[in-house]
């Protein structure tokens, strides 16, 4: 082939490629820096409350401030305002007016998992059990057989919260039971989604006796002097709790090359954490740059602490009136980058992904231009401008990204914040980490994937 021809295919075709062929070697040191940082997050924030906790305290190491309404502000101050213990938003001042907008990057930190119901506790032939309420989209079989823990906060009529958790470290761990095969023949004939029931997935939380032989509910009884000796809680008192079962697993490196993570939580806390240690980074932004963690978008988005909520618009309509600039003026002369997570292609299941089209691990950053359900449904669907946009802004930061779907187009879909930025007349494109066994209690991600999204945010935010 002449250098000419090989000149114009360079010229003309795409050349996406695996991130190790094109990502520069002095770089991975600091790629396995970046991975190790997000391990430990991710280990010491298994529940929203827990994320929202540890990034305030990193906030706080990097310079941020609690806000606080009519506080004075210029240009590189840091702020950081906390919604009810649940999500978080924090702010580097530009030096440009918000009245051009601001650069903003958008992640969720909550993530599929058991909440216990109100009244939770029983015994049932001399076992005590907890019923839950599954949260977000899960596969029920996948919550069978594996070690729990127990995380969140009970809330007491005197109004004091008290923080629970339960079969960390070397502590007893939960789980929930199955059928054995021996006796799972019926149960085997049953589509996947239904073979497990929602309300099978009871916890099992101990079976040994306490109290009088004539006694009723003995094992229960003894469950609750137990949780009563060490939190102070009563029955009546799960009324009033946020509980949470989440996987009792440690973030780890996966394969003899250690290049994958294999985790809990990485929908959306891998890019929840990349927009975070982003922001953290800066110091003087053109633009004023936002980091929004919002909670409850494996539920819609619905909520005080969702998306949806007006708490966003309060923050940056705070920062407005601060400047004398009007809320709507500056969404519309806005950017934001909904970071969340994308399906990677597994060649295990072929069926379901449209190759030309899927996302890949160790491809760099995600980016999709819509999500949704088969006909786009619940998208946002950027224009062409949008994504012209972010590719220069990426390129130009050395940023490896590829363009992708979340599957084939009648497979099903997903949505994400996106849409609910773009109903505030904000420029917004999805893009975030590939990932493998996407909603599972153990999730699979590159950790090329995972550093190159971090630098994605930081590039968006120093976006001028």
């Amino acid at each position: 082939m002449s250098e000419e021809r090989k000149a114009l295919r360079e010229k003309l075709l795409s050349r996406r490629k695996n991130g190790y062929d094109r990502v520069k070697a002095e770089e991975l040191p600091a790629m396995e820096r970046y991975c190790g940082l997000y391990k430990t997050f991710l280990q010491q924030g298994k529940t929203e409350r827990e994320c929202a906790q540890k990034t305030v305290e990193l906030a706080r190491q990097a310079g941020f401030r609690p806000y606080e309404r009519g506080m004075e502000l210029k240009s590189g101050d840091k702020i950081y305002r906390v919604n009810r213990d649940k999500s978080v938003m924090l702010a580097v001042l530009g030096r440009e007016s918000l009245q051009k907008g601001a650069q903003i990057v958008a992640a969720h930190i909550d993530s599929p998992r058991l909440d216990l119901k109100p009244n939770p506790l029983y015994e049932d032939s001399e076992l005590a059990f907890l019923k839950t309420h599954y949260y977000g989209g899960i596969r029920k079989y996948q919550w069978v057989t594996i070690p729990l823990e127990l995380h969140g906060v009970v809330a007491l009529k005197d109004g004091t919260a008290v923080s629970v958790k339960l079969g960390e470290g070397d502590e007893p761990k939960f789980v929930i039971t199955d059928l054995l095969p021996h006796l799972g023949g019926e149960q085997g004939k049953k589509p996947l989604n239904e073979a497990v029931t929602g309300e099978s997935l009871n916890i099992l939380l101990g079976s040994c006796p306490g109290g009088e032989e004539d006694e009723k509910d003995r094992v229960k009884l003894h469950v609750l002097e137990k949780l009563y000796d060490k939190y102070g809680i009563t029955e009546d008192d799960f009324t009033s709790a946020e509980l949470e079962a989440v996987p009792a697993v440690q973030p780890t490196d996966i394969g003899l090359d250690a290049s994958l993570i294999g985790a809990y939580g990485h929908d959306d806390r891998v890019c929840g954490y990349a927009a975070l240690q982003a922001i953290l980074e800066l110091s003087d932004p053109a633009k004023t740059a936002v980091c929004m963690l919002a909670d409850k978008e494996e539920i819609g988005s619905m909520g005080v602490t969702g998306m949806q909520s007006a708490a966003f618009d309060t923050f940056l309509h705070d920062l407005c009136d601060g400047q004398g600039v009007a809320l709507r003026e500056c969404y519309e002369n806005s950017f934001c980058l909904s970071c969340d997570v994308t399906a990677a292609y597994d060649p295990n299941f072929p069926e379901v992904f449209e190759k030309r089209n899927a996302a890949c691990v160790n491809y760099g950053m995600g980016l999709c231009k819509y999500t949704g359900a088969r006909g786009k449904s619940g998208a946002s669907d950027a224009s062409a401008e949008t994504v012209a946009y972010v590719r220069r802004v990426l390129d130009e930061a050395d940023v490896l990204w590829h363009i992708s779907e979340l599957g084939k187009v009648d497979a099903g879909g997903g949505g994400t914040v996106a849409m609910y930025m773009a109903n505030r007349n904000i420029a917004t494109l999805d893009a975030g980490v590939p990932v493998l066994s996407m909603h599972a209690p153990f999730e699979t991600v590159s950790k090329l994937d995972c550093y190159m999204t971090y630098k994605g945010c930081k590039a968006i935010y120093e976006a001028e």
